[in-house]
């Protein structure tokens, strides 16, 4: 579904030209969850952001292949790539308090990808949010429909932005760190919640993060990237009990021996 060819990115922000990117290679099945691990500036969100078509054209340079169904997203138009966002591929941020508006209600913007992707109307548009707040176990559809993102804890506004990226059914959630806010047992339930929407809808899911034990509890497959560059990739039970590479064996040594919370297969 999903194939991304020797993507580099490079910035020209600065004096002298930086290749944040290398040679970034995936290839994403429908219904599966691949996991993307490595430090801060290891280039995971980067590659991600370049695959949802949310970096700049303009201050940087992409080279490469990003396929989805066939259509290069790398080199396609602006009008061809904005059919696809939030409709086929959506995301999920970190942060969702930055991520939402605060003067608007939450019906109204888990609502604004249909209103741009669909002909409903208001009331369909109404009833299919509702449902999709349901879906994400939110308690009380109804009142968190009319509520501001401050009015919510920060659990139930990751949910929200679950809602909101799963409202148009996408066939691709990329999840950029989607826990990290989150203090240990919310983290718990959005992985549960990931897992059960993968199981559900059949949504594939790319997984950034540099929770190692969330990503071997989550995902089939892992990328490991160090410096721009993946150093090693494969199933997740291949790599974290057998790594090849001394960083991925660094990485691995530093999860902690004594887990706080067991994740449900």
């Amino acid at each position: 579904m999903l194939d991304v060819i020797d993507l580099n990115i490079e910035f020209h922000d600065h004096l002298t030209p930086e290749t944040v990117v290398y040679d970034f290679d995936l290839h994403l099945e429908e219904g599966e969850i691949v996991g993307i691990v490595g430090e801060s500036g290891s280039g995971k969100s980067m590659s991600a952001l370049a695959i949802a078509g949310l970096l700049s054209r303009k201050q940087m340079k992409k080279r490469g292949k990003i396929l989805f169904d066939g259509v290069d997203l790398l080199t396609c138009s602006r009008n061809v790539l904005r059919k696809y966002q939030g409709n086929d591929i959506c995301m999920v941020f970190q942060e969702p308090m930055t991520s939402l508006n605060p003067v608007k209600r939450i019906g109204w913007q888990v609502g604004e990808s249909l209103r741009i992707h669909t002909s409903l109307t208001e009331d369909e548009i109404r009833e299919k949010v509702l449902k999709i707040l349901k879906d994400v176990e939110l308690d009380d559809p109804e009142g968190v429909y009319d509520k501001y993102p401050h009015e919510l804890s920060g659990g139930m506004r990751q949910r929200v932005m679950i809602a909101a990226a799963l409202v148009c059914d996408p066939k691709i959630l990329i999840a950029d760190e989607p826990t990290t806010a989150l203090d240990v047992t919310v983290q718990a339930q959005i992985i549960r919640l990931l897992k059960h929407i993968n199981k559900k809808r059949g949504t594939a899911i790319l997984f950034i993060s540099h929770d190692l034990s969330v990503v071997r509890k989550l995902c089939s497959r892992v990328l490991v990237m160090y410096q721009g560059r993946i150093v090693e990739s494969g199933e997740v039970n291949e790599v974290f009990d057998s790594p090849k590479k001394e960083y991925t064996k660094r990485l691995i040594s530093a999860i902690p021996k004594m887990e706080k919370l067991e994740y449900e297969r």
